[in-house]
């Protein structure tokens, strides 16, 4: 691959259509997820309802809401221990993965880290959502698994940094 992805391409040498889309194939995702993240956790963060543990669009309110039918209420229960804690974990936690995905950084981290707000929003949240695929947690966390298992390839802050130590070396 040419750019920062590494790879063994010399100067020269061309690339068929597969292998330069192969090279690209992750990208829109990571633009997606990133995006995604990044406007839902600045949405949370200024937006007081949520940041609240009463009333009505809080966290505190969502999470009783949602006890009862979870696939793990003592998950819920330890949210409503600290409702208000929990909202600014969550949005700041997806702030950080979306950043961390868009720009690359530690991309695998940001990527598991965004399966694992993913993973717990479906048991809990979108747990009761019947049929499942109603629920848009799943597909979430379905999406992110790529990105953790291949990294974020081309144009990425972790491949700048890979392509310097290799060379360093």
């Amino acid at each position: 691959m040419n750019g920062y992805g590494g790879g063994s391409y010399g100067l020269g040498e061309r690339r068929t259509l597969k292998e330069q889309a192969g090279t690209y194939a992750l990208l829109p995702l990571r633009i997606f997820l990133g995006v995604t993240f990044v406007y839902a956790g600045l949405d949370k963060l200024t937006d007081s309802a949520f940041l609240s543990a009463t009333g009505t669009g809080s966290i505190g309110e969502l999470m009783r809401g949602v006890r009862d039918s979870s696939a793990i209420p003592a998950l819920v229960d330890l949210a409503l221990k600290s409702p208000e804690g929990f909202g600014y974990a969550i949005a700041i936690g997806e702030l950080l993965v979306g950043l961390g995905t868009l720009v690359g950084l530690w991309a695998r981290l940001a990527a598991l880290g965004g399966a694992l707000i993913s993973l717990s929003l479906w048991l809990t949240v979108s747990w009761q959502a019947t049929p499942y695929y109603y629920g848009n947690d799943l597909p979430y966390l379905m999406a992110w698994l790529p990105l953790v298992l291949a990294g974020p390839a081309e144009y990425s802050f972790d491949a700048i940094l890979a392509s310097r130590r290799r060379r360093s070396m």
